[in-house]
């Protein structure tokens, strides 16, 4: 699997993992390590250097890049705002834009996260925008400077998979800058299809988290984003609507032996 470059670096792992949602962190390192992720993300809410106990930054090794994300976000002033913390706190330059001003379905909102972009991207952010998969807006982003674009599967912390496919299929078609599906992917078998469809990365946390086993579920969505990326690579055979024999059958048939 050929490695995934953005901006300054290069990942060997095309599987990006959340850290909310744990009973412990104290298990978040070994979930890092079986799912080999090397791109983490992390709510700059959590980030407390003032507390090393709750400071999540302390569990996260320090191979891994930091994805912050302004989850809490209402519109695009307050995204700058928190990203600009998150730089501060020496989480670097990478930023995830959560702009979220639907309490119920935990939508994006579109115009807020463009705004949001324009600005941190002419500020040197490596800007990650989550949105809900449009092209138009997925088009703006990336005029606007986004490293990549990160549209939802299904509503965040669902687990229904991949519920926007066709439009994601068009963002991965269209679109120059990565797609890196994010939300709503709830089972490795999502994460293998987004992958064969051709998305630069998948975003996994509640399907880890929510798991009885988050250890082996790590390790699990591993096998599924490099299955699918290899199938990618592959190339999916066609989808035929009649029956098609894999052997010839004319020597079967006639009663003459092959």
């Amino acid at each position: 699997m050929e490695p995934l470059k953005i901006g300054n670096k290069e990942l060997g792992s095309r599987l990006f993992i959340g850290t909310g949602k744990y009973s412990t962190n104290s298990i978040i390192p070994n979930i890092i390590k079986e799912s080999e992720a090397q791109v983490v993300t992390v709510a700059v809410r959590r980030v407390d250097t003032s507390n090393p106990k709750e400071n999540i930054l302390n569990v996260i090794p320090s191979t891994c890049t930091l994805l912050p994300n302004t989850s809490g976000a209402r519109n695009a002033e307050e995204a700058i705002r928190i990203a600009r913390l998150a730089k501060a706190a020496g989480c670097g330059s990478w930023i995830k834009i959560e702009v979220i001003s639907d309490n119920k379905y935990l939508l994006p909102n579109n115009n807020e996260t463009i705004k949001a972009t324009d600005v941190l991207a002419k500020e040197g952010f490596q800007v990650f925008p989550y949105m809900n998969p449009d092209l138009y807006d997925a088009k703006r982003l990336v005029d606007a400077g986004a490293a990549a674009v990160m549209p939802l599967g299904a509503p965040i912390g669902t687990n229904k998979g991949l519920k926007t496919e066709e439009m994601i299929r068009i963002l991965i078609e269209e679109i120059k800058a990565p797609i890196i599906v994010d939300a709503g992917i709830g089972r490795p078998s999502h994460a293998a299809k987004a992958m064969e469809m051709g998305a630069a990365a998948v975003l996994v946390n509640t399907a880890i988290a929510s798991s009885h086993d988050p250890i082996r579920m790590g390790s699990a969505f591993k096998h599924a984003v490099k299955a699918g990326r290899e199938a990618y690579y592959a190339g999916l055979g066609s989808i035929n609507t009649m029956g098609e024999a894999s052997s010839p059958l004319t020597g079967f048939l006639d009663g003459r032996s092959e």
